[in-house]
């Protein structure tokens, strides 16, 4: 593959229940090129973790996936409040979603530190007031 592959997906914030979708989309095209299903199982985690915060918390947002011939980086852009804390956010359990979503299982405090888990590297850059840019890189 010498050529860049990319691949756009929006989240919609306005529907809860669409999201995961960009991360079933994203599998199925890995899935077409013959990526290792190891690699498709950790890029859909860290996709599905990041849709999830940008709903629960940016009102959606954007994501990119961009497949090298030796890796894949995975982009997520919002323009949600921001992060305040990166440190203490990339925290197990720290978390500041609402009563109500935490009520449907979600807002564990594990999305950030997941998306660092299943990714061979992670850049997060936030400005309160103006949103977060993620960008995971996985070796191949």
């Amino acid at each position: 593959m010498s050529e860049v592959v990319k691949f756009h997906f929006l989240v919609d914030g306005e529907d809860f229940t669409s999201a995961g979708q960009a991360s079933v989309q994203m599998k199925k095209s890995l899935r077409q090129l013959g990526i290792s299903p190891e690699i498709i199982r950790k890029l859909s985690i860290a996709m599905y973790e990041g849709e999830i915060n940008m709903v629960i918390h940016a009102g959606g947002g954007e994501a990119d996936v961009l497949i090298y011939e030796d890796h894949i980086e995975l982009n997520l852009v919002d323009r949600g409040p921001g992060i305040a804390n990166i440190e203490l956010a990339m925290q197990e359990g720290f978390s500041t979603a609402p009563d109500n979503i935490r009520s449907l299982g979600f807002g564990a405090g594990m999305g950030l530190p997941n998306m660092k888990r299943y990714s061979d590297s992670i850049q997060i850059n936030s400005k309160v007031g103006e949103g977060t840019q993620i960008l995971m890189t996985f070796h191949l």
